[in-house]
């Protein structure tokens, strides 16, 4: 355990930043302990590697006219996986407004999930929400490509900070510029026995955030999600030497969970979910929880019943899995378990870090020495506990209940 983390978390890997040459490196070491091990790839691929391409759609020219008065390129925000658009009809397109008195996030977060061509009009009020999603906007959308499927959810949104809130005229011009690029999930898997078509998966990320702009300072992740990571490599190691898994293991090493959890939806897509019997997402297990050392929490417990079965797996030894003990940070939606659950798999993150005071998370910081291994090394001990019974096909969690589960913007 220590020297897996050791590697993943050093200077020399440089935060392992998506695209970055670096995560390249990381993706080999995984794959060659996962060679070492003696997993079998995924889906009879020829490499551990599941690489892939997504889209960077950037907004590289345009303008709004609203009722024959040009807009400012300040009170522009623009998010669209659309080529172009030529707006000049306001017949064409939805037109929203968020007032002085409305919530931003949850309208906008409504428009997202209608899809579509959208043009908002936002009072001068939320002028400070306004800027920070303009600045998250003006970063790019990123979007999947998946051959036929590369132009599904196309749509738009163009926000305009404006005291107008009739739209008569229109004139309205984007020109988006795309890059693709290519990543990859490292995945690998030991085949069950008797239940061999149903399948268990451990997951974690092993992206992080890269290095300052200048360079001089590395955003380890040693913690977020080196790991995580570190966990998967060694519960893998744990079940291929017990060799007695009645149900077919997944290994599961996502990439871009930093950017939007392209690695865990790309790889959501290329299996059938109902295979899934439950998803242990391990995300930031470095240091005690606020329950004490080598303790651990999950997120969305009461979404499935795959807390309380863990929980039964753990009596015996004394020992449990606490419940998400900060509900309002939205834990369950910010890591890769949520595409799974999505689609009904009873996905959880499980975690020990205290994000209501943790001064390292995302931070240079997040590195090695800030770490507790032996507390992390208890917490890998007890998600190999809680698991044997679901590992060894004696238990089968309840299904997510997807109409209850938030589902991706259509946008962005």
């Amino acid at each position: 355990m220590t020297a897996d983390i050791t590697y993943l978390a050093s200077d020399d890997l440089k935060g392992r930043a998506s695209f970055s040459p670096e995560i390249e490196v990381a993706a080999s070491y995984i794959s060659q302990r996962f060679a070492d091990i003696g997993l079998k790839t995924f889906n009879g691929l020829a490499t551990y590697k599941q690489t892939f391409t997504i889209n960077s759609i950037f907004p590289s020219d345009f303008s709004v006219n609203l009722n024959g008065k040009n807009i400012t390129k300040k009170n522009i925000a623009i998010a669209s996986t659309m080529k172009s658009l030529a707006w000049t009809d306001t017949q064409a397109i939805k037109v929203h407004l968020i007032g002085k008195n409305d919530d931003f996030r949850d309208v906008l977060r409504k428009v997202n999930n209608q899809g579509g061509q959208n043009l908002m009009l936002v009072d001068p009020k939320h002028q400070d929400i306004f800027g920070k999603y303009q600045q998250f906007l003006n970063q790019g959308l990123t979007k999947l490509s998946l051959g036929k499927n590369k132009t599904d959810h196309q749509g738009a949104i163009v926000l305009v900070l404006t005291n107008e809130t009739s739209i008569k005229k229109v004139n309205i011009n984007v020109v988006t510029s795309v890059n693709t690029k290519t990543l990859s999930n490292v995945v690998a898997v030991l085949p069950g026995t008797n239940k061999a078509d149903e399948i268990v998966m451990f997951s974690a990320h092993y992206d992080h955030l890269g290095t300052s702009p200048d360079g001089k300072e590395i955003y380890n992740g040693a913690d977020d999600d080196a790991s995580g990571t570190t966990a998967i490599i060694n519960l893998a190691e744990y079940f291929a030497k017990q060799g007695n898994n009645a149900r077919t293991l997944m290994f599961a090493a996502f990439t871009a969970e930093e950017i939007g959890g392209y690695g865990s939806r790309y790889l959501s897509q290329q299996l059938n979910a109902d295979d899934v019997v439950a998803m242990i997402n391990i995300e930031m297990i470095g240091k005690p929880s606020k329950f004490g050392e080598g303790t651990v929490w999950m997120t969305g417990m009461e979404r499935s019943s795959l807390g309380k079965m863990l929980n039964k797996s753990l009596e015996p030894y004394e020992k449990k899995i606490y419940k998400d003990p900060y509900p309002e940070q939205g834990l369950f939606y910010r890591s890769d378990n949520a595409t799974l659950a999505r689609l009904g798999v009873p996905a959880h993150s499980f975690s020990s870090t205290q994000l209501d005071k943790d001064q390292h998370y995302h931070q240079p910081t997040d590195d090695l020495k800030s770490l507790n291994l032996p507390s992390m090394y208890s917490v890998i001990e007890l998600l190999s506990l809680a698991s044997k019974d679901l590992v060894n096909g004696k238990i089968t969690p309840t299904r997510v209940d997807v109409s209850k589960v938030d589902g991706h913007g259509k946008i962005y």
